[in-house]
């Protein structure tokens, strides 16, 4: 079971995207903004992060960067109702996994990104492991 952290200031989102990763069997918590996904972190493992980019206090693309710089490990998806050239390159340029575009009705695409960090993660705890097992 995986750790999720959903970030957006809209409940409705949050609520639907808990629903959904609880579903599937995924340990699920979420925060409204940047700020209160980072004091989670402090305390919290967690393998994947998807966030809003345009929400008050700390934005997505803040938290992209100090969850890049703090916490390596988790992967990182985005997700924006504002589509814009400069939102897509920031994220790249701040090492997102991926941006998906809002609306949300039809979550295969974000299962799809959520799925490959989850394997990718993966494949880093077995390269660990096996460093582990060689010393």
């Amino acid at each position: 079971m995986a750790t999720l952290l959903i970030v957006d200031d809209e409940q409705e989102i949050r609520d639907m995207l808990s629903r959904h990763y609880r579903f599937a069997g995924q340990d699920v918590h979420t925060a409204a903004h940047g700020r209160e996904a980072l004091a989670f972190m402090e305390d919290n493992k967690v393998d994947v992060v998807i966030s809003d980019i345009r929400m008050p206090v700390m934005d997505g693309i803040d938290l992209l960067r100090e969850v890049r710089r703090l916490y390596p490990m988790a992967h990182t998806i985005m997700i924006t109702g504002h589509v814009s050239q400069e939102n897509i390159l920031s994220c790249m340029r701040h090492g997102a996994d991926t941006c998906v575009f809002k609306p949300l009705d039809d979550l295969s695409e974000l299962d799809e990104s959520v799925e490959n960090a989850l394997r990718a993660l993966e494949r880093w705890k077995k390269k660990l492991r096996e460093l582990h097992a060689l010393a």
